[in-house]
């Protein structure tokens, strides 16, 4: 039997395990990146293991999330990432150089290989056909030092493209009809694998596009096949030597085929307040809009940017109307700049920002009260911009640069033909603002700096046999990392500060949360469905651990956060009978009184309600190995313990 893209890939990097769908595989990992706003912990975590330097092929640190320094508290932490990284065999990408997924895919990505990310849009590097996985920072730091890292096996879902874009159609409008299609949990256990005869027509920051909204289908990763259009872009990063070509094998099967014909296709929106929320930009023109942002690690290539570029040249950006332009490496910049793209943009009006992630991270360009923002980045949920009651809507660059001209919503069909913008034939290289580690031999001589705000982990111990907590938090279904631990300028500059960032903690649905857990001593939390989708940020583990939270019990997970709750040593559990959610209020005593040796034997686990008189059968959703971890208080005194 033939095999897809994806199993090609692990059967090659398989360290443990079998390629069964639902069983536990071990991989090797080729690549891993962090970001700041997750790399500080990531950086702690490794240096804890011991290990002193890096055992992947290339390791590198990006500084692109807290970039706003309006205290000493993102200096300090770029400033232990840059001398952690020099320390330890890593390169480092200085703030200002870019977004971390759009400059992997430009300088380091190459088909083939593994990547795994602080980040839960890593798999952007799906668009050039690297297998490459959102994971925590604890799995990061495994992967540094050379451990495996674990997943399930996914099962295989092929998207057959046919037919080509239309014009003012983009790759935007390609993941936004897959997830009107799948919606924001169809995507779970699964890897996307995209192919058919329309996906040679799209280009390689087209393609990444569509793989980076794969992580909020909730899947696995997302992979294009590695093809002439790949090779033409790799050599003209002048890095031709790193192509191979990949496809899956003409009797490769799978589990799940949705087709799409890309000349059906019509320019969309995610509504308010959800990915999956999608409706045709034609049933929305005319309504009045306050914003435009353009930019994230969605779309801010040298390709989305021109075409921005060839709207607005010309124009003038309504007056009711702020648009921001965020292009997303240096490298985009610089292009822009030399060709005169960059002076139409500016002369229309539009503000430009630095290199990074910006108002997609709530770092700035908060919209004004509930102000009407079309974004050309991956997530609206709720209060992530930074206004609490702000209208987000999720766009194409075509369709946020025609809307920002008019001051309504506005189809960009309605422009007439587009400008014909072609890929270059050759990028602008210069990779000065990329640090290279220091030579082995000199590791000793590199002190690492540490400031005030950079506060120790948090490390759970071994698991009790008996755990008596209260219900100190009960949620619905699709609660978001933004939901349990907020990213935004106010509170991102903390994220190495655990103890100060507690605060904060599911402010979102509960102002009272945080004060709750320390005057009971902590407690679970119930959920509904999804729970912990978006980011992949630990903290939204880390912070519940350091509150006391013991367990979580859901009726279902978002992958990343299952894996973060197991790595920190808090319990994620599953209710066997959904029904039973009602059976639990907030505040409720509850009672595992036989959890250690059920997690050991592998067998169900008993909840106890001692306010109700209720007993309640729930799954720990924990992989055999899993079970070890939590056992051991978590990854990090597994790891020693293997050691």
């Amino acid at each position: 039997m033939g095999k897809t893209i994806a199993q090609k890939i692990i059967e090659a990097h398989l360290v443990s395990g079998t390629m069964e769908p639902g069983t536990d595989i071990g991989l090797h990992i080729d690549q891993t990146l962090t970001q700041d706003a997750t790399g500080t912990m990531a950086y702690l975590e490794f240096e804890a293991m011991g290990v002193p330097r890096v055992k992947t092929e290339r390791s590198v640190a990006y500084i692109d999330h807290n970039t706003l320094q309006s205290g000493f508290e993102n200096a300090d932490d770029h400033r232990y990432i840059q001398s952690v990284a020099k320390k330890h065999g890593i390169y480092f990408s200085r703030p200002g150089n870019g977004i971390c997924h759009q400059l992997h895919l430009e300088r380091f990505g190459a088909p083939g290989k593994t990547l795994i990310g602080s980040d839960s849009h890593t798999p952007t590097g799906g668009g050039i056909g690297m297998l490459a996985f959102g994971a925590g920072g604890m799995d990061v730091a495994v992967a540094m030092g050379g451990g495996e890292y674990h997943i399930n096996m996914p099962t295989m879902t092929k998207v057959q493209l046919t037919g080509k874009l239309s014009p003012w159609v983009s790759a935007k409008d390609v993941i936004l009809a897959v997830l009107d299609k799948l919606s924001v949990k169809g995507g779970v256990g699964k890897i996307i694998e995209y192919g058919g005869p329309g996906a040679a027509t799209l280009t390689v920051p087209e393609r990444a596009t569509i793989t980076n909204m794969g992580a909020e289908l909730g899947a696995t990763t997302s992979i294009f096949p590695s093809d002439n259009v790949t090779k033409a872009f790799l050599a003209a990063q002048g890095r031709a030597d790193q192509w191979e070509a990949l496809s899956s094998d003409e009797d490769a099967v799978y589990d799940e085929i949705i087709e799409i014909d890309l000349s059906s296709l019509e320019p969309l929106a995610a509504c308010p307040h959800s990915p999956d929320a999608v409706k045709p930009v034609s049933q929305l023109a005319g309504m009045k809009i306050d914003q435009c942002c353009i930019g994230s690690c969605t779309n801010s290539s040298y390709l989305d940017m021109m075409r921005v570029a060839a709207v607005l040249k010309g124009k003038t950006i309504h007056p009711d109307v702020s648009l921001t332009i965020g292009c997303g490496s240096k490298q985009v910049y610089n292009m822009l700049a030399a060709n005169g793209a960059l002076a139409d943009i500016i002369a229309a009006g539009a503000r430009i920002l630095e290199c990074a992630c910006g108002p997609c991270i709530g770092m700035g360009q908060s919209p004004n009260s509930a102000g009407v923002s079309l974004r050309t980045f991956n997530r609206n949920f709720e209060g992530r911009s930074g206004t609490a009651d702000a209208q987000v809507y999720l766009v194409s660059p075509e369709t946020a640069a025609a809307s920002a001209i008019a001051g309504c919503f506005t189809d960009p069909r309605s422009l007439g033909e587009p400008a014909e913008i072609t890929m270059p034939e050759h990028f602008l290289i210069n990779d000065n603002l990329i640090i290279p580690p220091i030579e082995e031999t000199l590791m000793e001589t590199i002190e690492v700096r540490r400031g005030p705000n950079i506060k120790p982990l948090p490390i759970a111990g071994p698991l009790e046999n008996r755990i008596t907590q209260k219900a100190v938090l009960k949620v619905g279904d699709n609660i978001t990392t933004d939901h349990i631990m907020p990213a935004g300028a106010k509170i991102l500059p903390y994220r190495s500060n655990i103890p100060y960032l507690s605060q904060f903690c599911f402010a979102v649905c509960d102002k009272e949360f945080s004060q709750r857990c320390k005057a009971e001593g902590g407690g679970m939390v119930i959920a509904g469905h999804n729970y912990g989708q978006g980011s992949s940020r630990e903290h939204a583990a880390l912070v519940p651990l350091y509150l006391g939270i013991k367990a979580v019990i859901a009726k279902s997970y978002a992958r990343i956060h299952a894996a973060n709750l197991a790595n920190t040593g808090i319990l994620p559990l599953q209710f066997q009978d959904e029904a039973d959610y009602d059976r639990i209020d907030p505040m409720d005593e509850l009672s595992l009184p036989n959890v250690q040796k059920e997690i050991a034997a592998g067998q169900p686990i008993t909840l106890q309600n001692l306010t109700k008189h209720a007993q309640i059968k729930l799954d720990a959703v924990l992989t055999p190995r899993q079970r070890e971890m939590v056992l051991a208080g978590g990854l990090l005194n597994y790891t020693k313990l293997e050691k």
